[in-house]
């Protein structure tokens, strides 16, 4: 029996399909990330470039666990050939020397391949479905890192206990990958990095924005990006319009013209003076907070007001994904690892790409069971994955092997339910805490 197992163990150490990184993060892309961003490694080190690239990659998957034990997790062993062991001094030191810019590269190459395979057939009206919504991740209160990112300032007296690196993402909705992000220094707001993500809107799609989004700046420029990148926001109780045309008899459906501000044309000054969009209004709000309706670009008659109405709530979905990143990769760990300026923005770099290999994955195998991919437990996919990695350890050197198609069989057992209908409509609720918080940075 004891030997049947030893087989077993040694048949699934050393498969005959390609590794996880190896199949889905092919070395030719992490070279040619390093390549690109002139971080090659000239002359062979003891932790190389595009291992430290992997290393970074499963920070993202371990955050439970130190560094130097995601290295032998990885299989990327501190020592040399002559087994000389190395000083996890050189983990730091490595990172430093490849710094964020090969990541930020991986990323927009393997973001942009991965979204081509698996994104593609997946359409509402033969349009592909995006959402940009942002987040806030918490660094180390470090005087470097506090002058960068800066604190949320809530009041000229009262602002967060730690400095923030504010994101914005642009999400596919059905597959909850990331296509691509923006983040920075909080001091500027979501919008401002939305409007760095104008390049990567798509031809035929529609993006669905928070209604924090609203502006003719971001919206108009985003649909003249392709002429039929649409978009849809909330509209804001303070929204000011002129009804040019009724398309319904109730009155809900309508063609509206909006004035663009004098401080948006001074930014843009191809702006027009007067924009134009469609508002589909909800019925009468039954709850507080209701969402009264939505602003869209889309204003052919074919969108009939019910679907519009009705796919809106789809963008609901999307915060999910950073429940995901935070709660599920990240274990609800307060603050990042990194401490220095750089070494954050590798870090976030590493755990995007880990969140789209997981949700890679989950997208296969909800293809192969043929049900949605939110259907399929995140949580589950994680930590299969994890062990996987773990259970290859003991193959050979650098590389982390899987059975892919067992893995998938498996993780096919944690097909969610179908989501049973609301009773009640989903409303915008008021964020509270019971608990005092004293501030450490009052006197």
């Amino acid at each position: 029996m004891l030997a049947h197992w030893l087989i077993d163990v040694d048949d699934f150490a050393s498969p005959d399909s390609l590794s996880l990184f190896q199949k889905e993060l092919p070395l030719e892309w992490i070279q040619q990330a390093l390549d690109d961003t002139n971080k090659a490694s000239l002359r062979r080190r003891k932790l190389p470039a595009e291992l430290v690239v992997w290393l970074v990659v499963g920070i993202g998957l371990y955050r439970d666990r130190p560094i130097t034990d995601v290295l032998d997790k990885l299989d990327l062993k501190l020592s040399n050939s002559l087994g000389e062991s190395i000083a996890p001094s050189a983990i730091p030191q490595a990172r430093k020397r490849l710094t964020a810019k090969p990541l930020e590269a991986l990323f927009t190459l393997t973001a942009q391949h991965w979204a081509q395979t698996e994104d593609s057939d997946d359409t509402w009206f033969g349009l592909k479905l995006f959402s940009v919504d942002g987040t806030q991740f918490r660094t180390h209160d470090t005087p470097a890192l506090a002058e960068h990112f800066q604190y949320v300032k809530h009041s000229k007296t009262r602002h967060t206990e730690y400095p923030v690196v504010r994101l914005c993402a642009l999400c596919s909705l059905r597959s909850r990958l990331i296509h691509n992000v923006a983040f920075g220094p909080s001091y500027n707001g979501e919008e401002s990095y939305a409007k760095q993500l104008i390049s990567s809107a798509t031809a035929n799609s529609l993006t669905i924005f928070d209604r924090c989004y609203l502006g003719a700046e971001l919206m108009i420029n985003w649909q003249n990006q392709h002429g039929s990148s649409h978009w849809m926001t909330p509209i804001k109780s303070n929204t000011k319009y002129t009804i040019i045309e009724q398309l319904d008899e109730d009155g809900r459906d309508l063609i509206v013209e909006m004035n663009v501000s004098q401080h948006a044309r001074k930014k843009d000054p191809h702006l027009p003076e007067k924009w134009q969009a469609r508002l589909a209004l909800y019925p009468e709000k039954e709850q507080p907070n209701h969402i009264k309706g939505v602003l869209t670009s889309l204003t052919d008659k074919k969108y009939d007001l019910q679907s519009l109405l009705d796919v809106y709530f789809e963008r609901w979905e999307i915060e999910n994904s950073y429940g995901e990143i935070k709660h599920d990769m990240l274990e609800d760990e307060l603050l990042l690892r990194s401490q220095s300026i750089e070494g954050v923005e590798q870090e976030i770099w590493g755990i995007l790409i880990a969140y789209n290999l997981v949700r890679l994955e989950i997208s296969r195998i909800a293809k192969e069971a043929k049900v949605s991919p939110l259907r399929i437990s995140f949580m589950m996919a994680l930590r299969d994955i994890q062990d996987e990695l773990m259970w290859c350890a003991i193959a050979s050197p650098g590389s982390i092997p899987k059975k892919l198609r067992a893995m998938r069989e498996r993780v096919k057992r944690y097909i969610l339910p179908e989501r049973k209908k609301r009773p009640k409509s989903r409303t915008v609720r008021i964020s509270k805490t019971r608990y005092v918080v004293r501030s450490k940075h009052l006197n």
